[in-house]
């Protein structure tokens, strides 16, 4: 059996303050001096191995050792279920935005609301926000399971963040926003991995037995499923190299050893 360990809500906010404030600083780095694609492609194929080190290291081999096969199908048919759920809605919604007529064609498109500024990308934002907020409940799931796998599990979303917050800020820029409000707009949307985690701590909160096994195979099919159809999907949308693909190693490699020492 697999005990609930939440952590005191202190400790909690520390550690998801951390993604939150390296996002906001992803998205004033786009605005001030963007990154090119291959670094940002970079940082998508080390964040990847990252993850899928503190899954493959910490998480799995704790998890199977209880022999819960019943939970495992459960846990984790629910997990493919429930992103694959979410994948659907933000498409629609990012499609519903991208095909808004009112949205200005570019960073130097005059504002065209009342207000003298333009309109939010609604659909995207609303996107973003549901990813941050599964990664939220995700970082509560990480505790569940101890407290260096929690430790481990948010340094790796601060990464993926990092990258989230950089391409949130171009595509506001790209949308007419400028500098000071696109980032403003990430720090918002930000919060939401506060909410999650909070919920997801709340939760798991004296769980024990199958239910606690239950919700760490769904974060683990939640945290496969980030690595290989968001992250490296992302990655791979500029031309693959032998040093890209090195990322994702270096990554998995340094959070193997970290996982050893720590």
């Amino acid at each position: 059996m697999i005990p609930a360990a939440s952590p005191a809500w202190p400790t909690l906010l520390g550690f998801s303050l951390l993604p939150a404030v390296v996002m906001i600083a992803g998205a004033a780095l786009a605005v001030w001096c963007a990154p090119g694609p291959k670094l940002r492609s970079a940082i998508l194929h080390f964040a990847a191995g990252v993850i899928f080190s503190v899954v493959a290291v910490e998480l799995l081999p704790d998890i199977v050792q209880h022999h819960a096969p019943y939970e495992v199908v459960l846990g984790f048919g629910l997990g493919v279920a429930t992103m694959l759920g979410l994948r659907y809605f933000t498409q629609r919604l990012e499609k519903q935005s991208e095909t808004d007529p009112e949205l200005p064609a570019g960073p130097d498109a005059a504002p065209i609301n009342s207000a003298g500024t333009s309109p939010l990308p609604w659909g995207l934002l609303v996107a973003i926000g549901i990813d941050i907020l599964i990664d939220g409940l995700l970082l509560g799931i990480g505790f569940a399971a101890g407290a260096k796998e929690g430790t481990l599990l948010a340094i790796a979303l601060t990464i993926e963040l990092l990258s989230l917050g950089l391409a949130t800020a171009v595509e506001l820029r790209d949308g007419g926003h400028g500098k000071g409000r696109a980032v403003a707009i990430v720090a918002g949307t930000s919060l939401m991995l506060l909410v999650g985690a909070g919920i997801g701590t709340t939760v798991l909160r004296g769980a024990t037995g199958n239910l606690i096994e239950i919700v760490l195979f769904f974060g683990l099919a939640a945290l496969l499923f980030l690595v290989t159809e968001e992250l490296l999907t992302e990655a791979h949308e500029e031309a693959e190299t032998p040093l890209l693909t090195l990322a994702f190693f270096v990554g998995f490699l340094l959070f193997l050893l970290l996982g050893m020492v720590a």
